[in-house]
């Protein structure tokens, strides 16, 4: 159950979240994910698979505004991180490797291995 593996792998309690929004209103992401930071936990809750394949896990900037914000201390950005290694241990590759622009600095070019492909 997709519940289980996120709250094994993050560590946290997902039922603590009352879905007040205040996560949402604090990230800075938001006009570029397609599920809401509280909306991906309720996904989680319903069991919705189709959360894996959102776009918010990956686009989270892991800047731990959701998690100040939050008046029971969810820690959200492990929640979007425990999404990205259930994907990630598919061994799906987001990214084109061949594609990558060798212009870009190393260590650039490392984190977006290290965060996109499996």
């Amino acid at each position: 159950m997709l519940l289980e593996k996120v709250e094994e792998i993050s560590g946290e309690n997902l039922y603590a979240c009352y879905q007040c929004g205040r996560c949402t209103a604090g990230c800075p992401m938001t006009g570029e994910m397609d599920l809401m930071p509280n909306q991906v936990i309720l996904a989680i809750l319903r069991n919705d698979e189709r959360v894996l394949n959102a776009k918010t896990p990956w686009v989270c900037a892991q800047c731990y505004q959701c998690g100040v914000r939050c008046p029971k201390n969810v820690d959200i950005a492990k929640i979007m991180e425990a999404l990205r290694e259930i994907k990630l241990r598919s061994n799906v590759n987001y990214i084109d490797l061949k594609k990558i622009n060798r212009s870009y600095p190393q260590i650039a070019i490392v984190a977006t291995m290290r965060k996109f492909t499996g």
